[in-house]
């Protein structure tokens, strides 16, 4: 929880569920258009928490995926499609209709899919640092190595090695401070979760053929030094969605909302007033 700034105050204005084994928190009141915010690999939830807090017109959803943070570990056996029917879940149990979809590279994953499965059930998209494709045959390979080093060093030397591509070197260079509490946040993982997320990535499928059927308001989001999926990639994907909006933020990684939290709010704040609110 290291990154939130007053975690105290956090839980007077949050409401924490217990949803098919993970752990959900709500910000908000229900009755506001909903957002559901879906981390990356290897966070935990409170990687959103600032965003959340500050949109308060909005009903805000962060949980911790399957196997990762407070969530259920299980047998460490999950696939893509286990988390887009978990989210399913979160939506059926919680009540709530029609939210917006954040999802940060693997919670991008994630947010296609479940677009791909009924986009009826969605008011919106923000996906950032993500891709639309399936894994190529190398990246499996490397998810392999991935496995084996965490069995072999454990999940210190992994979260270490793994960690430094996630983040800008500017980031690096001028907030060490964040790498050392975002890597001492994933130690808090258990690795037999880790090694099961690692997995489910194996197993997504390719959304890319799906992507111009996308009619929903879409907003693409990129760190220009992103070391895991280039700018470039990015935008071919927003290319290839009808009328979405692409943005680059500079002096970020893959892990944007951390690294740029004010740009990232004020991009994501002013494509929400502009697409879901008028200015009163």
């Amino acid at each position: 929880m290291e990154y939130f700034n007053d975690y105290a105050k956090l839980m007077e204005d949050t409401m924490k569920h217990y949803i098919s084994g993970m752990t959900v928190n709500t910000f908000g009141e229900s009755t506001n258009q909903s957002i559901v915010f879906i981390q990356g690999f290897p966070y935990d939830q409170s990687i959103w928490f600032n965003l959340a807090e500050k949109f308060s017109d909005f009903y805000c959803i962060t949980y911790d995926l399957r196997g990762l943070g407070e969530s259920y570990v299980g047998d460490g056996q999950y696939t893509m499609e286990f988390y887009v029917e978990d989210l399913f879940s979160i939506m059926d149990q919680l009540g709530f209709e029609k939210p917006i979809l954040c999802g940060l590279s693997k919670g991008g994953y994630i947010a296609l899919r479940a677009v791909e499965r009924n986009q009826k059930s969605f008011s919106g998209l923000i996906l950032c640092n993500t891709n639309s494709e399936s894994e190529d045959d190398q990246c499996k390979l490397t998810r392999s190595d991935s496995i084996n080093l965490i069995n072999i060093e454990g999940l210190g030397k992994y979260i270490d090695k793994f960690l430094k591509k996630c983040f800008s070197d500017y980031t690096l260079k001028n907030n060490e401070s964040l790498f050392i509490s975002t890597y001492n946040n994933a130690l808090k993982h258990y690795p037999l979760g880790v090694k099961g997320s690692i997995l489910a990535m194996m197993t997504r499928t390719s959304t890319t053929s799906y992507l111009p059927k996308i009619k929903i308001p879409s907003l693409i989001i990129s760190g220009e030094d992103d070391k895991l999926i280039d700018t470039g990639s990015v935008k071919k994907l927003a290319e290839k969605m009808v009328g979405s909006e692409f943005v680059i933020i500079k002096n970020a990684g893959h892990t944007l909302p951390l690294e740029q939290p004010e740009e990232f709010y004020n991009v994501v704040s002013n494509y929400l007033l502009r697409k879901f609110f008028k200015k009163k």
